[in-house]
């Protein structure tokens, strides 16, 4: 009879020991993601600003195009807007790092959405422009990690659909 190396005979397998919830995760695509998610927010929320704002818009330049702008942001529909394009970054980042850590995708994700909230409420404190509703607080800190964690289930979905592990930087 053979014997797993490691492993004796008459003697009971080692028990299974809990992971820690930090085990496994890896800083560098979750920064990356940070950044991602950043960057896609910026990007998706000027592209619909640009496609779809303004040309709503009334034609004037200068300070009018300023406050027009800073008003519809500040209306119910530019916070879900921004809400709902803040998760879509968030997600596109979560991907990023799920797909780049290629283990735990989830938590990778789940670590960018944590990420998104801490950069948001440093720059949410550092502005003195507009006041946010809390609402709008409340559903971004609640929506930003399942958001980042879906991206992470993408990222699995996408790693196990193609078939191929991508390399680890």
């Amino acid at each position: 009879m053979q014997y797993e190396s490691g492993q004796r005979p008459n003697m009971p397998p080692a028990p299974i020991e809990p992971t820690g919830f930090f085990t496994g995760i890896r800083l560098r695509p979750i920064i990356g993601g940070i950044i991602v998610d950043t960057v896609a927010t910026i990007v998706l929320v000027s592209g619909y600003y640009a496609l779809f704002v303004a040309k709503q818009l009334p034609e004037s330049g200068g300070a009018a195009a300023e406050d027009a702008f800073a008003q519809y942001w500040s209306s119910s529909e530019g916070l879900m807007a921004s809400l709902l394009l803040g998760s879509l970054g968030t997600l596109i980042g979560g991907f990023y790092a799920g797909y780049k850590a290629g283990a735990l995708e989830m938590k990778h994700g789940a670590m960018v959405g944590i990420g998104s909230i801490v950069l948001g409420l440093l720059l949410q404190s550092g502005s003195t422009e507009r006041e946010m509703p809390d609402w709008f607080i409340a559903l971004s800190l609640v929506a930003a990690i399942p958001a980042g964690a879906l991206g992470g289930l993408f990222a699995e979905l996408f790693k196990n659909a193609v078939g191929k592990k991508p390399q680890v930087l």
